[in-house]
């Protein structure tokens, strides 16, 4: 894929921010947390998603364009590289011939095949990457990593891998997304965040989802991972009748993940764990 080019500079925010990813055209997550955004009073400019806005799920044209009317902010994740530039993969570097391979030849000809021109109009819209200030401190929202945006980003993954992303960016703070799992590095005054997923749950044996809220009213920084809770038993019987994985069907329920072929040996060991973060 191309280098990054199209950046948005949000310039300084202030208070909460409510920062997710991978809403895999799930409607029913989506929704549910436009409800919580709603209830705590988090406007939609300061609600920010790590990009894959499209993926597994049973409804990509609906939640499109249920994000576009709430008028939150997005970088691209890959998938919406691909369907915007009509390619026939979904560009997520998934190893060739592996359970996830397989699985996206079932999901993302389906996506593809849902979206309005109106949506892949929209998709043009989006940036690469979004700066802000938070405070005192710059913040930079990459999918997965500045160099790569399909690179697997993990918590066991070595600093030496994420401190370069920090350095061309000459950012304090990265938010990313693209792994599905949420987590936190600090190291010296370098935050690496990855707020979670809320299209799939996140391996740890619970149907739930994730996402993060950070707030600079709290020194140095308050960093919140919340559990959203939302009718995945609708997602799950959508995708039950639409021509989608079953595999990806039964995580809904499960909150475990069909395969772990993208996963270090750490992040393995520790599926169907609870996540304390």
């Amino acid at each position: 894929m191309d280098k990054k080019i199209k950046a948005l500079n949000l310039g300084s925010i202030t208070g909460k921010v409510l920062l997710f990813g991978g809403v895999y055209s799930n409607l029913q997550a989506l929704e549910a947390l436009i409800a919580y955004a709603v209830k705590e009073g988090i406007p939609p400019e300061n609600c920010i998603c790590t990009g894959d806005i499209v993926g597994y799920c049973a409804q990509p044209e609906e939640t499109i364009q249920t994000f576009k009317n709430w008028n939150a902010k997005s970088i691209l994740g890959n998938v919406e590289i691909q369907l915007r530039d009509d390619q026939d993969h979904c560009g997520c570097d998934f190893k060739a011939g592996s359970q996830c391979d397989n699985l996206s030849q079932q999901w993302y000809p389906y996506a593809k095949s849902k979206l309005s021109k109106d949506s892949l109009s929209y998709l043009n819209s989006i940036p690469d990457y979004i700066t802000f200030t938070l405070g005192q401190q710059k913040v930079t929202v990459l999918h997965g990593s500045y160099f790569n945006i399909s690179e697997f980003i993990f918590k066991s993954t070595p600093w030496e891998k994420k401190r370069p992303n920090f350095e061309i960016t000459q950012s304090d703070i990265i938010i990313a997304g693209h792994s599905g799992l949420p987590f936190y590095n600090k190291v010296d005054n370098n935050y690496w965040i990855n707020p979670g997923v809320i299209g799939m749950p996140a391996n740890d044996g619970n149907s739930k989802v994730w996402f993060t809220v950070i707030d600079d009213s709290i020194k140095p920084i308050d960093i919140q991972f919340r559990k959203l809770d939302y009718n995945h038993k609708l997602t799950h019987t959508l995708m039950i009748n639409a021509p989608l994985p079953e595999a990806y069907a039964k995580t809904i329920l499960s909150g475990i993940w069909d395969n772990m072929d993208i996963l270090p040996e750490t992040e393995k060991k520790q599926q169907g764990q609870p996540i304390q973060l």
